[in-house]
């Protein structure tokens, strides 16, 4: 199969949904998604995100004025079957009464795909997707990792526009969801299709995502990549949300955040009385009692393997959290310094 993009650009536009109940599901926004870029909609249950995802289907028309456009088309009422999408769902959806092979080349037979061809096709995603020897499996012989597979080689075997991905690895177990969300990201690059992927896991959404979008209460809280999603969140939810994060509130004095375990000076102009700051754990570094801008006592060490998690009181109001490299001594009741960059510092609104 082509690596070259072959996916169809999205515009989302002014797209709210009300139910007939008036419940408010998504509050209109707007988006675009380039052609071949992999979308992750992030955000807890109850965002908006699903919704979104159904209104671009088709599933679930948005409220008057709200527009879907692929290519610059006006689709809103176009009937899902006529959208040329490929969906994989949290259940995978499979048919029990057919075989592997049957399964992903469904789609090509009910469009009327020559046999020998759809055979081809069939033969090329069975090897993409890692399932080479289950062809003539019955789905209910096949394991949650094999199944996510056979769904996924399903939906991209009509050679869609755009793919639908809702939750598609919630149902699997931790170490095999970890090793699936890696193929698959090797998957949509090769694939080059327009990717809307649907979850509530931060992990996934950043080694998936080309941007992430993350909701919140049927809206949009921030769009950035992954990167800009870490670093820079616009609010405290994105913060802490995405990644662990320490908020830290403090008076503010030439520049410096004023904590009980010290001064610690923040980047950039402010001339705030108060401040919310955001901290990453891995941003602080451990150091000899007095040789840093803060003071304090671990409470609590936890061993993660490629690191050690500290919880540090009396440096700041509450407990911070510190990642640390795993070579480093240290106990619960030891007095330690911590230093942190200006730069690691990220100034919130003080009101979400």
């Amino acid at each position: 199969m082509s690596t070259d993009s072959h996916g169809v650009s999205v515009r989302i536009d002014g797209c709210g949904k009300t139910f007939a109940d008036g419940t408010r599901a998504l509050d209109p926004a707007t988006l675009d998604i380039a052609r071949g870029e992999t979308l992750v909609l992030l955000g807890p249950s109850g965002c908006g995100k699903t919704t979104m995802l159904r209104i671009i289907a088709g599933l679930e028309l948005p409220d008057p004025g709200g527009k879907v456009l692929f290519d610059g088309k006006d689709v809103t009422s176009v009937p899902i079957e006529r959208r040329n999408i490929g969906m994989v769902f949290q259940s995978y959806a499979l048919f029990p009464n057919m075989t592997v092979a049957d399964n992903i080349g469904y789609g090509l037979k009910i469009r009327g795909v020559a046999r020998d061809e759809r055979a081809a096709r069939v033969a090329e995603l069975v090897a993409l997707t890692n399932i080479t020897g289950l062809e003539n499996r019955r789905i209910d012989q096949l394991s949650g990792g094999q199944r996510q597979r056979v769904a996924l080689a399903r939906a991209v075997a009509i050679r869609p526009g755009i793919l639908l991905l809702d939750e598609p690895l919630t149902a699997l177990d931790a170490a095999l969801r970890d090793r699936l969300r890696s193929e698959l990201n090797r998957l949509l690059r090769a694939l080059g299709i327009t990717t809307i992927y649907v979850t509530h896991d931060q992990a996934e959404a950043m080694e998936l995502g080309d941007r992430i979008v993350v909701m919140r209460k049927g809206g949009i809280a921030q769009i950035g990549t992954p990167r800009e999603i870490y670093f820079a969140p616009r609010n405290r939810f994105v913060a802490e949300f995405v990644g662990a994060a320490n908020i830290v509130e403090a008076p503010m004095e030439k520049g410096e955040l004023i904590l009980p375990g010290g001064r610690l000076p923040v980047g950039g102009e402010t001339t705030a009385a108060n401040a919310t700051v955001m901290i990453r754990p891995e941003s602080i570094r451990v150091v000899e009692p007095g040789a840093g801008s803060l003071a304090g006592v671990i409470d609590t060490v936890s061993f993660i393997g490629d690191r050690q998690r500290l919880v540090v009181s009396g440096a700041s109001a509450k407990p911070l959290n510190v990642d640390a490299a795993n070579t480093i001594q240290a106990k619960a009741g030891d007095r330690i310094g911590l230093t942190v960059p200006p730069e690691a510092l990220r100034i919130l609104p003080s009101e979400d």
